[in-house]
């Protein structure tokens, strides 16, 4: 043994040893003392092992949450696949994704609160909004609507779960923040635009789509729908980066759906326009051209005529078809926005008063 080392059996020795003479001294403490030495000798803790750590009232909310809303998520069995989707009144009937149920019109669901799924039929989807409804024909006793809250009021940096069945783990729970909202997000070209959404960093698999965003006051707002792609990943997910539909645009849409058995008032701009994608000198999208023109249209209304190439539109580039139904997609019927086009090669200015879908 070296000199700069102490064995553990000395220091016991020793701190004894000092004990002792201390007692013949008539002093006190030296119970303590020795513990004390004996465990810096031996590298232990002075106590017991501490409790696995709880963050208080943060973990007691993330529980209760789950608690809360997971009866109210569903899996949905198509016959492409699975999927999620939330209970939305006591009637059966279930909000999710229009791409979900894709083209069917009977599906199997299977509730959180059952071990066998039950049978539904679709009451309508609108592949415009990615939304659909579908209903329980056989309605079991007990159902667990969700509540939906006001998206309007999600603030950037709230704490929220992203509850569903990714790749058929069913009753799934991610968590995240809200990272963004107001994102208009495009499907594909050639798919839906949608506008307004919730952009979340809660884990958004396949499966999860049609489940629920949840805020830790136990409100949906939002609708996961899709995860974003990176080019740089071969067109693969984008960690972190995901998309919920706003419960205000769910509920809005639902309750016309389920009324009407269709939408009567989407609340989407339009332009009244057939485009296509062309591409500039260097082969690169340079924005979108007009094929066809609605009569009276709002784009027709403008001055706008086919061959026309839409290049900026309420203040955003548009570089393509994809690009020019985003900048749409932020839009409102009614509003009048600045429109930016070229024309036999010179660019030009117009002002258009958006329609509806």
């Amino acid at each position: 043994m070296s000199q700069s080392q102490t064995s553990p059996s000395l220091t016991r020795l020793t701190a004894a040893a000092l004990c002792a003479a201390a007692l013949l001294a008539g002093a006190s403490g030296c119970t303590a003392d020795t513990t004390a030495a004996e465990e810096a000798g031996s590298g232990r803790a002075a106590s017991d092992p501490p409790e696995p750590t709880r963050s208080g009232e943060l973990q007691d909310a993330y529980e209760d949450v789950v608690q809360e809303v997971l009866p109210s998520v569903v899996q949905i069995t198509t016959e492409d696949g699975l999927g999620s989707g939330v209970v939305y009144d006591d009637d059966g009937h279930i909000v999710t994704n229009a791409h979900v149920v894709g083209e069917g019109e009977e599906f199997e669901v299977l509730l959180a609160t059952r071990q066998q799924p039950v049978p539904a039929r679709l009451v309508t989807a609108y592949p415009q909004q990615d939304l659909a409804v579908i209903e329980l024909t056989e309605k079991p006793d007990r159902l667990r609507p969700a509540t939906f809250g006001d998206s309007r009021k999600v603030e950037v940096g709230q704490i929220v779960l992203a509850m569903g069945n990714p790749l058929g783990l069913s009753s799934s729970v991610t968590q995240g923040i809200v990272s963004a909202v107001g994102r208009s997000v495009s499907e594909g070209e050639g798919q839906a635009t949608l506008g307004n959404m919730v952009q979340t960093s809660a884990a958004i698999n396949p499966g999860n789509s049609g489940g629920a965003l949840v805020n830790l006051s136990g409100q949906v707002i939002g609708i996961p729908t899709l995860a974003a792609r990176d080019p740089g990943l071969g067109g693969g997910q984008a960690p972190g980066i995901g998309f919920a539909i706003p419960a205000s645009t769910v509920t809005f849409l639902a309750d016309q759906m389920i009324e009407h058995g269709r939408v009567v008032d989407s609340g989407r701009a339009a332009l009244g326009v057939t485009v296509r994608t062309v591409l500039g000198d260097g082969f690169e999208p340079a924005g979108a051209a007009l094929v066809d023109l609605t009569d009276d249209g709002p784009a027709e209304r403008a001055g706008l005529r086919p061959g026309d190439v839409i290049v900026r539109l309420g203040g955003e580039d548009v570089t393509d078809v994809v690009s020019l139904s985003e900048a749409l997609a932020a839009e409102r019927p009614g509003e009048r926005v600045e429109l930016t086009y070229v024309r036999d090669g010179d660019r030009r200015e117009a002002r258009a008063t958006l329609g509806e879908v």
